[in-house]
């Protein structure tokens, strides 16, 4: 019945079809045109964003790093330049996982923890798709290693780049000085000041001329859009804008006559400023013991790092600037003047010294170094012979205040100004200074000790030699300056600076008196003028490091090498002309008659030339 049923409404049955046709064919369209719409939704209306996307994945721009400025002395000798070194690097967007990444590549090439360690630092601070430097330094077989494996290596390449070399030895390192890798503080630095300027960039300038000219040295870091494949490998360039080139400096130094100050020093700790008066550009500044800055560059060992860190040479100090000492004598022909110009003695004022000098109301003899006494002393003698006693009346005579004020025309207690950083400003003792740094009143025997550079009197190897050079030039000089040329163009000397005026009668009594200094048989430096063919000007200097117990005799084989005096000199020369002012320290040297032999081969290798390099057939000969 009902197959009956149904063959008796074929019109409904009919129409149930045509119905559910039409709704099918509805659904269809519909669905047809979703796709259609979605298909015109991704073609034409988002079109640009997808190519933004894929060209994001494809096309990358990367920093092009600048390269750094050289560094040249006043003859044009290479004190730093730049070499060739290729560098692991990675990009952490192609990379994958990092952890499979770096057991692969340890495979190849040794990288430490602390390598990881830096390359994770820096991923903080970077770019999108910037490749990240992850072991520097390869060698040849390094690099065969990587580039045979570089299929299974995503996202790292080897890249070629300029490293900084130091050809010049250890001499040179406390002027050049020396770059390193980029500190995390420093990144987050830039990234707080959204500083560009080190983008692609892994080095800055740690110490000497390498941090005080970085920003000239540095140069602009240029840009290029690269097109990469899906591993992260480079296709082609796109674009580029080239990076600017950092500023060469020429410096006033003389690479010769640096390490021959160097090698003069013989190993002792110590410091040689030499400058040429005429300018006040530094010919020489020497700082011992020194190191190889190219270890910052290259690496170095555990060995390395103990003899850089060493208590007692502290071979990092560039003690020219950052060292002070008492100036000891050095400083008497600078209160010579000072009490000449007092109006209260003359020249030919006489003090007798009996070995001892006594202020009023005390028993206390304040000793001079020549415990039998010099006698009836005049300026010229005083200095010459570097009598205490005379000093020390005199400075009680005249006072501090008048001694302080010329201790300051003469560059005591101040910062020479010369273009490196971190110069210290010693001290230049006054009533106002003990009262604000000791709250403590000022006494008389305050005021002796500083007339002979003892008591509290501080002063860098640097400010004795612009002193040295103010004396030479009669008050007036120019400020000490290392760089004399930025790109080949000279840097404006301008005119020298009135820093002392006085009597032209008592400029020559004073610089009379340290020429007796070398060239009188009772000067002491004397030693020294055998042979010399120029007259100099001079004055030595012995500071106590540690005081003597009333009655006992300094013996320096009884006493600890750091507790031993300090050897000074200071001198110009010729004395008639004077074209170069030296200042030498030999820390704990005893005696200064050596500092004096050391200021006499850097005199005399800038006046009469330098000497002829010894030849192999000449060295076998002397053997």
């Amino acid at each position: 019945m009902p197959v009956e049923r149904h063959l008796k409404d074929p019109v409904r049955e009919q129409r149930l079809y045509i119905t559910r046709a039409l709704v099918a064919a509805v659904v269809v369209l519909m669905i047809i045109g979703l796709l259609v719409w979605r298909y015109y939704h991704l073609q034409v209306t988002r079109h640009q964003d997808f190519v933004a996307a894929s060209d994001k994945n494809r096309i990358h721009v990367r920093a092009v790093p600048p390269t750094r400025g050289l560094i040249y002395d006043r003859n044009g000798m290479l004190l730093a330049d730049n070499r060739p070194s290729f560098t692991l690097r990675v990009i952490k967007e192609q990379a994958g996982d990092m952890d499979a990444l770096l057991t692969k590549l340890r495979e190849l090439v040794p990288i430490s923890d602390d390598e990881v360690d830096d390359y994770q630092k820096r991923l903080r601070f970077r770019l999108p798709y910037e490749a990240i430097p992850l072991r520097y330094n390869l060698s040849e077989k390094e690099q065969g290693m990587l580039a045979v494996n570089s299929h299974f290596l995503p996202g790292v390449e080897v890249a070629a780049e300029l490293v900084r070399h130091y050809p010049a030895g250890d001499a040179m390192t406390h002027v050049v000085g020396y770059v390193g890798r980029i500190s995390e503080s420093d990144l987050q630095k830039f990234s707080e000041e959204d500083d560009s300027a080190y983008k692609g960039t892994h080095v800055i300038g740690k110490r000497g001329l390498e941090s005080s000219y970085e920003d000239l040295m540095l140069g602009t870091v240029g840009s290029e859009n690269v097109e990469t494949n899906s591993i992260g490998r480079v296709m082609r360039v796109l674009e580029r804008n080239d990076p600017v080139q950092g500023s060469n400096l020429s410096l006033y130094l003389d690479a010769r006559l640096q390490q021959l100050a160097f090698d003069a020093l013989e190993g002792e700790r110590g410091s040689v400023v030499a400058i040429d008066t005429r300018t006040g550009g530094v010919l020489a500044m020497v700082s011992a013991p020194s190191y190889d800055a190219n270890l910052f560059v290259t690496g170095m060992t555990q060995s390395d790092v103990d003899a850089l860190n060493d208590p007692f040479g502290r071979p990092q100090l560039n003690r020219s600037v950052q060292s002070v000492f008492p100036p000891a004598s050095t400083v008497k022909p600078m209160y010579g003047l000072a009490f000449l110009e007092s109006g209260k003695v003359t020249e030919n004022t006489k003090v007798y010294d009996p070995g001892f000098f006594l202020l009023p109301n005390s028993e206390r003899r304040n000793h001079c170094w020549e415990r039998r006494g010099h006698g009836p002393m005049d300026l010229k003698g005083a200095i010459q012979q570097s009598c205490d006693t005379y000093y020390y009346k005199l400075s009680y005579d005249i006072g501090i205040d008048h001694m302080s004020r010329y201790g300051e025309m003469f560059g005591l207690g101040q910062a020479t100004g010369i273009d490196l950083k971190g110069e210290k400003t010693g001290i230049l003792p006054s009533r106002e200074w003990k009262q604000i740094y000791k709250g403590r009143d000022w006494y008389p025997g305050d005021t002796i000790n500083v007339s002979i550079g003892q008591g509290a009197t501080e002063m860098t190897p640097l400010q004795m030699a612009v002193m040295t050079m103010r004396l030479a030039n009669r008050g007036k000089a120019y400020q000490p300056k290392l760089v004399k040329a930025i790109n080949g163009v000279e840097l404006p000397l301008g005119e020298p600076k009135t820093y002392v005026e006085a009597t032209p009668r008592h400029w020559d009594a004073v610089q009379d008196a340290m020429v007796s200094v070398v060239h009188s048989l009772r000067g002491t430096a004397h030693s020294i003028s055998k042979g010399l063919t120029y007259k100099m000007a001079g004055k030595t200097g012995t500071a106590q490091v540690v005081g003597i117990p009333e009655g006992s005799e300094y013996d320096p084989e009884l006493i600890a090498k750091s507790h031993r005096d300090h050897a000074m000199f200071i001198g110009y020369a010729p004395a008639d002309d004077p074209q170069i002012a030296v200042a030498v320290v030999i820390q704990n040297g005893e005696k200064s008659s050596r500092s004096a032999k050391v200021a006499r081969k850097v005199m005399d290798a800038w006046i009469n030339g330098f000497p002829e390099p010894e030849s192999e057939n000449d060295a076998v000969e002397a053997n």
